[in-house]
């Protein structure tokens, strides 16, 4: 292998796809360890797929073992919040347990870098706008809590193991290759953009628009919404870091641009120039007002500028993905 390896576990997901591009673009391999639950194979591009579960340690062991990779950086995760308030154990057994499988499995193989895909829900509904990362971390989902978990471990084991490591607390992931070759595809799809769009589409009656009485301009939810691809430059930068060592052990990832729900829904008609039905529906229970990041010191400490801060931008990749990927089914 040419290139330095790099073990992206959950790497045939949204995310975790764009970034092994951005891998292969700064020069490494990108070796996927995914087990396709919801990950595509046909996202995975840039390096060799390796099928497996971060719950087996064999297998972890076998595939690092195989490439023995220089880092980690671990997406593999279940990411519903719904489905954690209604079944804990399957979080918490997957993306706690799973990942001090994957722990002590790169100890034993003497692995000692790890990017952390972490998110804006372990700060639950935060008391100020923006949000730093000195704002309390107070989960208010099991999803939330087990991301949360999971940062203190990495704390622990950097204080009695030496493991260097960084959790990236993402907002609203959104938008798609700006090349068109991969993009967002979850099955069930919850996220607000793929759902515009589904009804810009037609392949849904309406968007249905969950409050408009709170706090805020338009009574919409507002969130900051972060290209995927800047998203994954950021893992990339972060990754390259670790060896030099970093300021903080977690960092913000977002814009520092807040867009309500109503005004996403506009400019995706301006966008697709499709007419996008709504549907008023009550607050979904733990639904903040904002979220929105200071993601001051990722630029700061990573060099990191997000590239697509625009949402017409960020809308319109998310649009050419969703009408090529349509035209290939």
């Amino acid at each position: 292998m040419s290139s330095i390896p790099i073990l992206v576990t959950g790497g045939a997901g949204y995310i975790g796809s764009h970034t092994c591009k951005a891998l292969a673009q700064a020069g490494f391999t990108p070796v996927v360890y995914d087990n396709l639950v919801y990950g595509h194979e046909s996202a995975v591009r840039w390096g060799p797929l390796e099928k497996g579960d971060i719950l087996d340690s064999t297998r972890l062991s076998q595939v690092i073992a195989t490439y023995a990779p220089k880092a980690v950086i671990h997406f593999a995760a279940f990411a519903y919040v719904g489905e954690s308030v209604a079944d804990p154990a399957k979080y918490y057994r997957n993306n706690v347990v799973g990942t001090l499988s994957l722990l002590d499995t790169m100890r034993e193989h003497g692995v000692d870098q790890i990017v952390f895909s972490s998110t804006c829900a372990t700060y639950g509904v935060p008391a100020r706008i923006p949000i730093s990362e000195e704002t309390p971390q107070n989960p208010i989902n099991p999803y939330g809590a087990s991301k949360l978990m999971i940062e203190r471990v990495l704390a622990d084991y950097g204080d009695a193991y030496g493991l260097k490591s960084v959790a990236l607390r993402y907002f609203n992931a959104a938008g798609a290759d700006p090349d068109g070759e991969i993009g967002e595809d979850h099955d069930p799809e919850t996220h607000l953009i793929p759902l515009v769009l589904d009804a810009a589409m037609h392949k849904r009656p309406a968007i249905t628009v969950f409050g408009d009485d709170y706090e805020t301009p338009d009574g919409t939810c507002v969130r900051d919404y972060i290209h995927v691809s800047d998203l994954a430059e950021a893992h990339v930068l972060a990754m390259q870091a670790l060896d030099g060592g970093l300021p903080k052990r977690a960092y913000n990832l977002g814009t520092g641009q807040g867009h309500s729900v109503a005004a996403i829904i506009e400019v995706a008609r301006a966008v697709t120039q499709r007419e996008i039905p709504l549907v008023k529906g009550v607050r979904r229970t733990g639904d903040p007002a904002a979220l929105v990041a200071d993601a001051r010191n990722a630029m700061r400490d990573l060099g990191w500028t997000p590239r697509h801060p625009d949402i017409r931008d960020i809308l319109q990749t998310a649009w050419t993905w969703a009408q090529r990927r349509d035209s290939r089914r």
